[in-house]
């Protein structure tokens, strides 16, 4: 148990001031309104985003960009990954792993200038069971609430949490689970109230649980089942409260994340899932890849109702829904647009490229990166597919566009010959 220093009055007065200062930002978690922790519009806190479901805030960022233009800064990331960056107050978050000293770290940049402020390294060695080609030893994208930084890595055949300081120390760490790797793990953590929840789902029987953020405790877990699974848990406001949503182990399933108790499970999906669930308030949609190809729509009204499903398979990047529609690009690079209420097909594009990254709205345009280092800008608009832009960077993309205080950050690689680099750029006008 940590200590707690004595606050006096006039402290927990300022702090009260600061507090409920406007430069804090309290709404609601997305359109369906869930409560969330405090987070100011221009940041983007843990994966897609502030709303959890790949929404930016209103704002002006550019929609077309190269080497030469648009670029504010550009940074050196070393080591390989696929996570996100996080962005917090004035800083800049982002997990990596060196492939060849076996080390997994997390970074921190000035979001200013691109400059490094420090690197702390999490794990080394332990590098057990086999990972999948495509995946990392720092696929998991970070997630923070403005006074620590939690990141998950796989470490010696066992998921792990650990806390960080803003200053870049490790406050706390914690085992949550063992894991028997199928192709190794990509899960990101999520914060709610005082929690901080992880999914780890493995074929030798995973869980979900969640640790108090202040001090690592164990608060509750729940089984799950005994299936590989990478997709990241995400809560939303449904059906009047607050729903963590998983899908993947052949169901869409929801749980209580004050708890962890099942609030209701359907059948869907798949068994093997790696992109986030949405939900546009009163429906969940997922998607799997393995070992068959379904997209579903579920109720989210405790009823269990399959609403639709199709065989369109949308493995690895996450979907987003937006007025009514849903918008989804596949592995291959097929873009699509549903009906979400019915599963009506409104249309269907080829844009080239596999996708790895998830794609992210900003008002009615989204943006999403291929694995050939090409962001694709299209309007989400249900009667036709509208291009806008495609912007070339690098030669390779896996993480998902950061779109947040009128910048867009992107991970890319470079390749030349045998060499590769990875490069954290800042776009913006």
């Amino acid at each position: 148990m940590l200590n707690r220093p004595y606050l006096s009055p006039p402290i927990l007065l300022a702090l009260l001031i600061v507090a409920l200062s406007p430069a804090t930002i309290t709404a609601s978690l997305n359109a369906t309104g869930a409560a969330r922790l405090d987070v100011a519009e221009t940041d983007w806190p843990w994966w897609r985003g502030p709303t959890r479901d790949g929404h930016a805030a209103e704002q002006r960022v550019p929609v077309e960009w190269s080497e030469d233009n648009n670029i504010a800064w550009k940074t050196p990331i070393p080591g390989r990954g696929h996570g996100s960056p996080i962005v917090v107050g004035d800083r800049i978050y982002i997990a990596t792993a060196d492939e060849e000293k076996q080390t997994q770290s997390v970074i921190c940049i000035d979001r200013t200038s691109g400059a490094k402020k420090w690197i702390t390294q999490i794990h080394e060695g332990g590098w057990n069971g086999r990972i999948h080609k495509r995946n990392t030893q720092a696929s998991s994208t970070l997630a923070s609430d403005g006074k620590r930084v939690f990141a998950n890595f796989m470490y010696q055949e066992q998921i792990w949490l650990t806390s960080l300081t803003l200053d870049g120390k490790i406050d706390w760490q914690k085992k949550a689970s063992d894991y028997v790797s199928h192709w190794g793990y990509s899960t990101s953590p999520a914060l709610y109230n005082n929690f901080v929840i992880v999914a780890s789902d493995h074929k030798g029987g995973g869980n979900l649980a969640a640790f108090r953020r202040s001090n690592g405790e164990r608060v509750w877990e729940t089984p799950r089942p005994a299936i590989p699974n990478y997709a990241s848990p995400v809560i939303y406001k449904l059906d009047g409260k607050d729903q963590l949503v998983l899908p993947g182990c052949e169901m869409i399933a929801s749980y209580d994340p004050r708890n962890g108790k099942m609030l209701w499970s359907t059948p869907a999906t798949t068994r093997e899932v790696v992109g986030s669930a949405v939900a546009d308030g009163d429906r969940v949609y997922g998607s799997g890849g393995y070992p068959k190809n379904e997209t579903a729509c579920v109720l989210a009204d405790g009823s269990k109702e399959l609403v639709w499903t199709n065989p369109i398979r949308v493995y690895a990047p996450s979907l987003l829904a937006f007025d009514g529609y849903l918008y989804t690009i596949t592995d291959t690079g097929l873009a699509h647009c549903w009906d979400g209420a019915t599963g009506e097909l409104k249309w269907r594009e080829k844009i080239g490229g596999n996708f790895s990254a998830s794609p992210t709205l900003v008002g009615d345009t989204l943006y999403v990166s291929s694995e050939q280092g090409n962001t694709v800008v299209f309007k989400a608009n249900p009667e036709q597919f509208e291009l806008v832009a495609q912007n070339q960077l690098g030669n390779e993309t896996w993480a998902s566009p950061v779109i947040c205080g009128n910048r867009i950050y992107l991970r890319v690689a470079h390749h030349d010959g045998e060499s590769r680099k990875e490069m954290l750029y800042c776009i913006g006008e």
